[in-house]
């Protein structure tokens, strides 16, 4: 049989990008208490002997020595810590699969304004990058669009076990990312290209960037006022919860001139913004203070942006926005390899913790916070009675990286946390184990 170029690419993409092997859970049938645990409930005190009742995907009940209800299922965890599942504000996860194969890549659309894409259709529930983040505690995570320009479209937030992508989905929308852009100009003689020219493609981003919103606020204008049907234009559809205030906008900047423009400009254009990256927000706490600008400070483990900043900027930035009273949470970065080192997100709580932020406050960076931010506070990250069973059990702190995540629950239901990378352990055990006889 005679393969062509494009028959051997659909080869090479389906044995590398196989489906996980992971059977998703079924819907529990029945109660689970977990028995004798430290609960940590992230929102109030520690709990020490406690049970939680897990009934319907919901906590039911929280105390030492709970009644069992009939049928239920009894999980003796004590000596254990049991901790909410971790939530990553930021990820491609779904979106990517090898950033090297293009056809397992479809985080981004060309162009340059692409407010109708919408990341929940594109998740990939298959993902074998799903399970590994999981099995390290992520059980929630918010599902990023990406840009080469700037408007990328909504991301959606996703609960990490399901057969399809509308069994993943927590939150169909979740925001509109907004990619600010580059405003630093090369001033260097031997630049590449004339400073002129850089200042010209900055000013023609800006205003390409007001002209959208501009349009979009004409076309709510018109389908409100004109009194008959008008042609609908999906990327100003798209915007219109963003304009009534139900929709927050996302906009990814880094340094310190990106962050002052978005503020100012989301203050103009009467806008919910929040920041996601912010690199720099440690030089502009004040500013995000005195405007309630949150951040989605990430990655964390990454070195700073310029030689005179000081070695611990990312390490230190959200310990500086705790201490300034900015509202923030942690997450790692997006993008295709951002996918693939998810699994770090408690990683990056925990170096933030060893420079300056308060071990608490790390942790409800990755738990609570990114709740809030992501308008799932009243539903998940603590544990509290009334709030989705969705929680870890684990032999330790998890942004410690000695600890094991040893059990884990997404809506009530007990989640498989095999994954690739345990399998390949397993596997190569055996072979050093077979050499060794």
């Amino acid at each position: 049989m005679r393969f062509n170029k494009f028959s051997l690419l659909v080869a090479i993409v389906a044995l590398v990008a196989r489906a996980s092997d992971n059977i998703p859970a079924p819907k529990p049938g029945q109660p689970v208490l977990l028995r004798g645990a430290t609960v940590h409930s992230v929102s109030g005190a520690d709990l020490a002997a406690t049970d939680v009742l897990l009934r319907d995907g919901k906590i039911a009940a929280l105390g030492p020595k709970l009644a069992t209800p009939k049928d239920t299922t009894v999980v003796d965890v004590t000596g254990k810590q049991i901790y909410p599942g971790l939530i990553s504000a930021q990820t491609s996860l779904g979106l990517v699969e090898i950033s090297s194969v293009p056809g397992s890549v479809d985080m981004a659309e060309t162009g340059t304004l692409n407010p109708n894409v919408r990341a929940q259709t594109a998740i990939n529930p298959d993902s074998e990058l799903i399970p590994v983040s999981r099995t390290n505690g992520i059980l929630t995570a918010l599902s990023v669009p990406m840009s080469t320009g700037l408007i990328a479209g909504t991301s959606t937030l996703i609960r990490m076990d399901g057969w399809t992508w509308e069994d993943l989905t927590l939150r169909a929308t979740v925001a509109l990312h907004v990619f600010w852009p580059n405003l630093t100009v090369n001033r260097d003689p031997a630049a590449i290209r004339p400073v002129a020219d850089q200042e010209r493609v900055i000013n023609d981003n800006l205003k390409k960037l007001r002209d959208a919103f501009a349009a979009a606020r004409a076309y709510q204008k018109a389908k409100a006022g004109s009194g008959h049907p008008i042609d609908t234009d999906s990327r100003w559809e798209a915007m219109l919860p963003v304009l009534s205030g139900a929709l927050p906008v996302f906009v990814h900047a880094d340094e310190r001139n990106q962050i002052e423009s978005a503020v100012a400009w989301g203050k103009a254009e009467k806008l919910k913004i929040t920041i996601v990256g912010g690199l720099e927000a440690w030089k502009v706490a004040d500013l995000l203070k005195a405007n309630d600008v949150a951040v989605i400070v990430g990655p964390v483990l990454t070195l700073p942006l310029h030689r005179e900043d000081p070695f611990d900027a990312t390490y230190a930035n959200a310990g500086k926005l705790f201490a300034a009273g900015v509202r923030f949470c942690i997450a790692g970065e997006t993008g295709g390899m951002g996918a693939m080192a998810d699994r770090n997100l408690p990683y990056q709580a925990g170096k933030a913790a060893a420079y300056g932020l308060p071990p608490t406050e790390a942790l409800k960076a990755i738990t609570l916070y990114p709740a809030q931010l992501l308008g799932v506070g009243s539903e998940l990250g603590s544990i509290e009675v009334g709030k989705r069973a969705t929680l870890i059990v684990t032999n330790g702190d998890p942004i410690e990286i000695t600890t094991h995540v040893e059990q884990a629950y997404i809506d009530g239901a007990r989640i498989d946390l095999s994954n690739r990378h345990t399998r390949l352990y397993e596997k190569y055990q055996k072979k050093y184990e077979q050499l060794e006889k």
